[in-house]
C-alpha cells in the first residue's frame, strides 16, 4: 500500500470506531462523501485490501504499442546506440517520424540496456598518491579566484605555491587574474627565495598548457612554459583537481582562514593583503606543515647565468617587412636601416615584451635599434576570454565605460532632470 492508502485506512478507521464523523474525514483525505461511504463498504467486505488499486502492476491503458517500442529499440540500438535519450528522441523525431516523450524514450533505453542512469554508473576511484620524498622535487601551483576582501574590495586572485612533501605554503600572491605576467611575478619572487625546483605541479589552465591545438606554434609552449624550460624546470598538468589535492585543499582552508585574518586586520586592497602574507605564510606552515621523509632539500641555486628578466619575458616572434617594418601589439615598429637589419628582410626576429614595460627586438641574441611608427587604430572584433579571467574583464569594460560617460557629460549639457548615465554589464 502507498501512504496515500494507510493514510486513508487509518482516517477510515477512525470513522467505524465513531471516533471521527463523516464529514471530518472528507476533508482530512479529500473526497466527497458518497465516497467516503464507498470506501468504507468495500472495507467491511473485503478489509485493507479494497484500498489498494486495482490498477497497480497493470500496464497503463494509455501505453504505447509494442510494436511501436520495439521498431524504436531497433532504430536506436542500430543507429543511436551512443546517443543520449534527448538527441536519440529527437533525431526519431526529425529522421524517422517518431515523435515519442524524452522520459518515454529514456526508461525503454534502460529497460533494453541502451542507457545507464548517472546514480547507477560507476563512479570514477581516485586514491591517494604518496608524497615525494624531497622539499623541492614537486611543487604544486594554482590560482584560486574568491572575494578575498568580501565587500571592501574587489574579486581577486591568490597565487598559491604549495610543497608537495611538506604540504608548505611556498609562496603566495594576491594578483587581479590569474594571467602569464602574474605567474612571471610570483614565480620569479618564488625563485628569489628558495631556488629553483625539480618541477611544478599545475591544472591544465591556458598559461601552463596549449590547449588548443590550432592555437599551436612553433614549439607548442606557452610562454610560461618557455620561460621554465630556459630554467631547466619542468611543469607537469595534472588530469583532475583530486590529482594536485594538496592544493586544492590549502585553497579551502585559505578561504576560511585567509579570509577571516584580512577581515580582522581590515585590509582591502591587493598591495596591502600581499604585505600581510609572508607572517600569515610563517604561521601556517607551523600548524599544518609536515616534515619531508628525506631531508635533502632538491631546490637549486640559481646561477650566474639564469637572468630572470629575460627569462620571465613575453616573447613572440615577427616577420620583417621589406620596407624594415614589423607589427606588435597593435603598434607598427620601424628598424633602423644599417649593415644588419638591411639583411632581415622577410626573417624572423623576437619581440620580447618585458613586465615593466620595455621592449626588445632581438635577432640572434642581438637588440636591434628601432622606433615607433604609429599605433594602429583599433578593431572592433570578439576578444576570447577565459573564465578565469572573466571577473577582471568585465571590470576593465566597466571602468571604461564609466570614463567615456564621464568624459560625454563633461562636454555635453544634461537633460533636465538627469541624475547620472548608468552602464549595465552582463
Amino acid at each position: 500500500m502507498s501512504k496515500q492508502e494507510f493514510d486513508r485506512l487509518e482516517v477510515l478507521l477512525r470513522v467505524q470506531s465513531g471516533r471521527l464523523r463523516i464529514a471530518d474525514a472528507c476533508e482530512l483525505i479529500g473526497l466527497r462523501r458518497r465516497q467516503v461511504f464507498r470506501l468504507l463498504r468495500g472495507l467491511k467486505q473485503d478489509g485493507a485490501a479494497s484500498l489498494v488499486s486495482k490498477h497497480r502492476g497493470k500496464p497503463s491503458n494509455h501505453r504505447l504499442p509494442i510494436e511501436v517500442r520495439a521498431l524504436a529499440l531497433s532504430i536506436v540500438r542500430e543507429r543511436y546506440a551512443d546517443f543520449g535519450p534527448t538527441l536519440a528522441a529527437e533525431k526519431l523525431s526529425e529522421l524517422h517520424g517518431l515523435d515519442l516523450g524524452v522520459e518515454t524514450l529514456r526508461q525503454w533505453m534502460i529497460d533494453a540496456g541502451l542507457w545507464v542512469r548517472r546514480k547507477d554508473r560507476l563512479k570514477r576511484i581516485h586514491q591517494p598518491r604518496a608524497r615525494r620524498d624531497c622539499l623541492g622535487e614537486l611543487v604544486q601551483i594554482d590560482g584560486s579566484e574568491h572575494w578575498w576582501f568580501e565587500d571592501r574590495g574587489p574579486q581577486s586572485t591568490l597565487l598559491v605555491y604549495v610543497d608537495d612533501t611538506t604540504s608548505r605554503l611556498m609562496h603566495l600572491k594576491f594578483a587581479e587574474m590569474e594571467s602569464t605576467f602574474d605567474y612571471f611575478q610570483a614565480t620569479r619572487e618564488y625563485l628569489e627565495a628558495h631556488g629553483k625546483p625539480i618541477a611544478f605541479y599545475s591544472d591544465k589552465h591556458g598559461v601552463f598548457r596549449v590547449n588548443s591545438t590550432g592555437a599551436v606554434e612553433s614549439d607548442g609552449m606557452t610562454q610560461f612554459g618557455r620561460s621554465l624550460h630556459a630554467l631547466n624546470i619542468d611543469i607537469l598538468c595534472a588530469n583532475t583537481p583530486q590529482a594536485k589535492g594538496r592544493v586544492e585543499r590549502a585553497n579551502k582552508t585559505l578561504q576560511d582562514r585567509l579570509v577571516k585574518e584580512l577581515r580582522l586586520q581590515g585590509i582591502s586592497t591587493i598591495a596591502a593583503g600581499n604585505e600581510l602574507l609572508p607572517g600569515f605564510l610563517a604561521d601556517y606552515n607551523t600548524r599544518f606543515g609536515k616534515e619531508p621523509r628525506n631531508p635533502k632539500n632538491l631546490h637549486r641555486p640559481l646561477s650566474a647565468g639564469d637572468d630572470l628578466t629575460d627569462v620571465f619575458a613575453w616573447r613572440e616572434e615577427r616577420t620583417v617587412s621589406n620596407s624594415l617594418t614589423l607589427q606588435y601589439d597593435k603598434v607598427v615598429f620601424l628598424l633602423e636601416p644599417n649593415a644588419i637589419t638591411r639583411e632581415l628582410r622577410r626573417k624572423r626576429v623576437t619581440v620580447v615584451d618585458y613586465p615593466d614595460g620595455r621592449l626588445a627586438i632581438r635577432y640572434r641574441g642581438l637588440d636591434l635599434p628601432y622606433t615607433t611608427f604609429d599605433k594602429l587604430r583599433q578593431v572592433s572584433q570578439a576578444t576570447i576570454v577565459e573564465n578565469k579571467h572573466l571577473g577582471a574583464v568585465l571590470s576593465q569594460i566597466r571602468e571604461r565605460q564609466l570614463e567615456r560617460a564621464e568624459a560625454r557629460s563633461q562636454k555635453a549639457p544634461r537633460r533636465q532632470g538627469q541624475v547620472g548615465h548608468m552602464f549595465k554589464v552582463g
